[in-house]
């Protein structure tokens, strides 16, 4: 079997490590595509709980402009300028006439700008981070394994939030 059965690609049992990598950021983008499908407009817009105005939308969105930060700006340094908009540069706030259609082709668009900018890049050379976020990891550079291995946690912690907001509005769970 190469895909559960929703259809999410399964990472190999044994596999080189750059494939392992790009195996498990694939499976959990997968499964925040799966998180937001089935849904109404309005149920895409409805925040997790409060005070928390998170939402599914959101959360595409937000994971759009964090595919951008990691692969374009600090990886190779390219001036790319926020995914929404400077007003909206964590990618979280909404707006009326965007909907899921329009933000998951954003989102893949920023998916596949990464791939791309990857694709022949060794896991060990380095990217640079700003300085902010350098204060939080302790070097202004990171690997190219760094940042996957980061992009496969903030996937998978996105898509625990993702996963709870969406209990919350049908009552589907895991996965």
């Amino acid at each position: 079997m190469t895909t559960t059965p929703d259809g999410r690609p399964i990472p190999p049992p044994h596999a080189d490590e750059r494939a392992m990598l790009e195996a498990w950021l694939d499976f959990h983008r997968a499964t925040l595509a799966l998180k937001c499908s089935g849904l109404k407009d309005d149920q895409l817009r409805l925040a997790s709980v409060a005070p928390s105005s998170m939402t599914l939308l959101g959360l595409v969105q937000h994971m759009a402009e964090v595919e951008r930060n990691w692969f374009q700006r600090v990886f190779t340094g390219q001036a790319a300028p926020p995914v929404f908009g400077e007003s909206n540069a964590d990618g979280f706030a909404l707006h009326p006439d965007r909907g899921l259609d329009e933000a998951t082709a954003v989102w893949q668009a920023e998916v596949a700008r990464g791939r791309e900018l990857i694709a022949a890049a060794s896991l060990d050379a380095s990217g640079r981070l700003s300085e902010q976020e350098a204060g939080h990891v302790g070097d202004h550079g990171v690997s190219l394994r760094w940042i996957m291995v980061h992009m496969i946690e903030e996937y998978a912690r996105h898509n625990g939030h993702a996963d709870l907001i969406r209990e919350r509005i049908d009552g589907v769970a895991g996965a």
